[in-house]
């Protein structure tokens, strides 16, 4: 048998105008964007300040913030393994209408990536913004079809012995994937274990402790 583990879930229905909306919202985002710029009221720059910000500070830091209660917290953990929606939204996080949250929790045995094959489903929630690349068709083909090479682009090379779960994400059930605590970090406050959780490593391309 594989070492590769592929969750897959294709009966699922993906409801692609869940992320037409998000399309159509950000369309009407960039025109007003687009005007404002126009009529000197804002800076371009600013906004794309404001946009990396969220993408890869602000909203990661939720999410950060919910693994670094799981590795501080056995019953928090227990939760989250068992209603992760619940679990999150008891610190403040809540998903779209409709969302609803799963966590995937990386072993010494098993390592989980994340991906939506048939769009782009991603925890806003949690995670922010989604990063180019996880939209990508490479991406959301390779990271089914060869999950350990595509790991391994990402400076993430595995043991062969360790299993790599795939899971797929859909617009109804989104995953976080609970990286493993780095060791030496027993006496880390919970901000400072928040610090070593990066956005790649709760969609599984990248581990905690490690730059993103």
């Amino acid at each position: 048998m594989s070492a590769d583990h592929h969750d897959h879930d294709h009966d699922h229905h993906h409801e692609h105008g869940h992320d037409n909306r998000y399309s159509d919202m950000q369309a009407r985002v960039k025109a007003l964007e687009t005007v404002l710029t126009e009529k000197g009221l804002i800076d371009p720059k600013a906004i794309d300040a404001i946009v990396e910000t969220y993408e890869t500070k602000i909203g990661p830091r939720n999410g950060a913030r919910v693994v670094a209660r799981a590795w501080s917290d056995p019953s928090f953990a227990e939760w989250l393994r068992t209603d992760a929606t619940a679990a999150i939204a008891s610190l403040g996080f809540t998903g779209r209408q409709g969302e609803h949250m799963r966590a995937v929790f990386n072993t010494p045995e098993t390592h989980n990536l994340v991906v939506c094959t048939l769009c782009s489903c991603y925890p806003w929630a949690v995670l922010g913004l989604p990063p180019v690349w996880y939209k990508a068709p490479a991406y959301r083909s390779r990271a089914v079809i060869d999950p350990r090479g595509v790991l391994a682009e990402f400076g993430l090379t595995l043991p062969e012995t360790k299993k790599i779960r795939v899971w797929d994400s859909t617009a109804e059930l989104r995953y976080l994937v609970v990286p493993e605590r780095p060791e030496g970090t027993d006496g880390l406050t919970e901000e400072a274990l928040a610090d070593l959780v990066s956005r790649d490593a709760m969609i599984g391309t990248a581990v905690a402790g490690a730059q993103p």
